[in-house]
């Protein structure tokens, strides 16, 4: 069983230490997207320790449509794979139910529905995933869930997430089966569940109460960023965190801007992750403290200033801004992969700001400050 010991409060907003198999993991923190076991956008993992990441996060479906996680399983497990040496959390596919709509029918027992890549058929319910999990032997599995949209009826949202919670309870008989299996590859996964009830307060709550019951390792808030407004989703965060553990941590899915981030960890959340600063980056778009910066702009043509002055990440210790637009504009990678460094350098290491904040007691100050800044910008 993993430990998180919760270091200090600042109103509802944690500073923690998740100490787990591969590592301790300080929180809040950013875990970078790794969708099938790399980075998009030519980054390694070693180009991951220089930027100060603590998590990688793969994709179960991705990972189990190409190459396989048995065949995976065979060559070590994902960490040996990808050479890397920290912790790993692995989504459970059940965000491909929900973005794979068309693709899918849902029943009791799991989903049937095919792969994106050739139209295969494919099965995947609690144990399913919780299986291709276990090969992949990630530090963190993600419980096998539906995300409803989140402006579904009503009556939806009751029933799906009724079966998310029936689903939940295999998923933790399944990984304690596989865990305790001679030949897994890690016997320590850890398992986090994961709250829904699209924007209805109460269908949250009380989910969120009774998966507090389970005593799970973590807990995951999801269904939100699928279409519903920052309103929406900060209120959903205010209303329901308070009514999971405090002495675990929480995991707000697919989230988000700088500034969501910023207002998640002020409602209590200790983990993140999205593709904006590796996908924007990849389309020339830079986050910085001052804003986003396009730098596909022709004003960057001649401008030899770094991305972000005083910014230690590899393309800004070296490169300027006309060099990485040059290349952005001749279509060379390497133009892609800088800026995929840089945002990632940043959410990263503004993680480490925000965790020193919390340390000091000035995060209120520290949020306004970069709230201030990111809306108001500079050049």
């Amino acid at each position: 069983m993993a430990k998180y010991d919760l270091l200090k409060t600042e109103g509802r907003a944690k500073r923690g230490v998740f100490h787990t198999v591969h590592g301790d993991i300080q929180t809040p923190v950013f875990m970078n997207v790794g969708t099938v076991g790399a980075i998009k956008g030519a980054v390694s993992t070693e180009d991951l320790k220089q930027i100060k990441c603590q998590v990688e996060l793969s994709n179960t479906y991705h990972l189990h449509v190409r190459t396989g996680d048995k065949t995976i399983k065979e060559l070590g497990g994902l960490h040996k794979f990808m050479v890397w040496d920290r912790p790993i959390l692995t989504d459970s596919g059940g965000f491909q139910v929900f973005s794979l709509s068309s693709l899918r029918k849902i029943k009791e027992e799991g989903v049937h529905f095919r792969s994106h890549i050739d139209g295969a058929k494919i099965f995947m319910g609690p144990e399913e995933s919780m299986q291709i999990q276990s090969n992949l032997g990630s530090t963190i599995a993600m419980a096998f869930d539906e995300c409803p949209p989140a402006l579904a009826e009503r009556k939806y949202v009751e029933d799906s997430v009724a079966r998310t919670t029936r689903w939940l309870k295999r998923c933790k008989t399944e990984m304690a089966r596989l865990n305790a299996l001679e030949d897994t590859v890690n016997p320590n996964q850890l398992l986090f569940g994961i709250n829904q009830g699209a924007v209805y307060d109460d269908i949250r709550i009380d989910h969120a109460k009774e998966i507090a019951e389970l005593d799970l390792d973590g807990y995951a808030v999801g269904g939100l960023a699928v279409g519903e407004s920052h309103e929406q989703m900060y209120h959903v965060l205010e209303e329901t965190v308070p009514y999971l553990p405090q002495n675990k941590p929480t995991y707000l899915m697919g989230v988000g801007t700088p500034a969501n981030i910023l207002e998640g960890v002020e409602r209590g959340i200790d983990f993140f992750d999205c593709v904006y600063p590796s996908r924007n980056g990849r389309h020339g778009h830079a986050y910085t403290r001052f804003g986003k910066l396009n730098l596909n702009n022709k004003k960057f043509e001649k401008d030899m200033r770094p991305i972000e002055e005083g910014c230690q990440c590899p393309a800004c210790r070296n490169y300027s801004r006309a060099y990485i637009r040059h290349l952005l504009k001749a279509g060379e990678m390497l133009g892609l992969r800088l800026m995929v460094l840089h945002n990632l350098y940043f959410y990263n290491n503004m993680m480490e700001e925000i965790r020193n904040a919390l340390d000091e007691g000035r995060f209120a100050q520290y949020k306004a400050s970069m709230l201030d800044s990111m809306e108001h910008g500079q050049d």
